[in-house]
């Protein structure tokens, strides 16, 4: 990923914060396959799966790379108090984004799959009013679940983060980009310009 000085994100916490967050990845595996997973983030570990009958994992283990896409808009040049003075803007795209590449290795024991599928759903029940638990499906239908999955561990070997929010634009241009995105509903974005 080409990443300019002025947007590169390289404090280990901010980016193992942005990958739990977001939470949802695309995997590019050998022969440039793409597919778009939940993930979780243990240590230096990237943990989720696949159906069985996704072809993916009989590849065999190698290199992969897991892209993590978070909030992103569209920027009017129209948002730049800049342009006004000198009709010196484009159109643009901010966003951020963490890409996590290493060796991965496909895991079929029925233990480490259960309790995968036990940490994602408590992950993205939490806070919930009434979480739901992999223990309130019946153990016989949550069985013939896990038959039907690989899980995959992902060992990150380098990651690397671009935040592109509008860092090469002066304070007065920052700030149009904020508000333009508040208007737009992008609020998530919006709050991040400018606080890196």
């Amino acid at each position: 990923m080409y990443i300019p000085d002025h947007f590169r994100e390289d404090r280990p916490e901010v980016l193992h914060d942005a990958v739990r967050r977001i939470g949802f990845a695309t995997l590019v595996t050998q022969g440039l396959d793409a597919n778009h997973l939940p993930m979780l983030l243990d240590g230096n570990v990237l943990r989720g799966h696949v159906a069985r009958a996704n072809p993916v994992w009989k590849a065999g283990t190698g290199e992969a790379l897991a892209i993590f896409l978070g909030p992103h808009a569209y920027v009017s040049p129209n948002w730049y108090p800049s342009k006004a003075q000198t009709g010196k803007a484009v159109p643009t795209w901010n966003y951020i984004t963490v890409h996590a590449r290493g060796a991965i290795n496909w895991v079929q024991d029925p233990d480490w799959l259960r309790a995968h599928v036990g940490a994602l759903s408590e992950t993205h029940e939490a806070g919930r009013e009434q979480p739901w638990s992999i223990a309130d499906a019946p153990a016989s239908y949550v069985d013939g679940l896990v038959r039907a999955i690989v899980g995959f561990e992902l060992i990150i070997s380098k990651l690397e983060g671009k935040w592109k929010l509008s860092q090469n634009r002066d304070a007065a241009d920052q700030a149009g980009v904020r508000e333009g995105l508040l208007r737009d509903g992008h609020d998530d974005l919006s709050r991040l310009i400018n606080r890196k």
